[in-house]
């Protein structure tokens, strides 16, 4: 009879099963999540301040306009209100786009990505990150981006 062989039999160590687990997203280990909390909600409280501001101004402009002759593009007083108004827009469109941004970057300390650039997979500086809280990418990365 054939006999049977065994890790036993043969004196081999049982297979071991190791788990590699994923790894998780990381913040630099010394990020004060705290600290940077606090410094994009003052970003977010200040975009939302000056987005109320502009939002003001529009409507201001809107408000002058009515009491404008529809041809103001003569007026030797300056700029047209159509002017006023499409520069207005164009920094609440700006405006709007930080704060999405922001609120963003306050996602991603939730979650525990900030601070890692979502290129390379490298830790920000701090220092760029207090200057840029919204930074999604360290200098290298956001350079090569925007050289493409």
């Amino acid at each position: 009879m054939p006999r049977k062989v065994t890790a036993a039999s043969r004196k081999l160590a049982p297979a071991v099963t190791t788990r590699v687990q994923e790894p998780k997203p990381r913040t630099p280990g010394n990020l004060d999540s705290a600290r940077f909390a606090g410094i994009i909600d003052e970003h977010i409280n200040d975009a939302r301040g000056k987005i109320d501001t502009v939002l003001a101004d529009i409507r201001e402009v809107t408000a002058a306009a009515k009491d404008t002759p529809a041809d103001d593009e003569h007026d030797p007083e300056g700029t047209t209100v159509s002017v006023e108004r499409a520069n207005e827009v164009s920094m609440l469109a700006a405006l709007e786009a930080s704060l999405i941004e922001l609120l963003e970057a306050r996602v991603r300390l939730d979650d525990g990505a900030y601070g890692i650039c979502e290129r390379c997979g490298e830790p920000i500086p701090e220092a760029r990150l207090e200057i840029r809280p919204e930074a999604r990418f360290c200098v290298a990365c956001a350079a090569a981006g925007r050289r493409r």
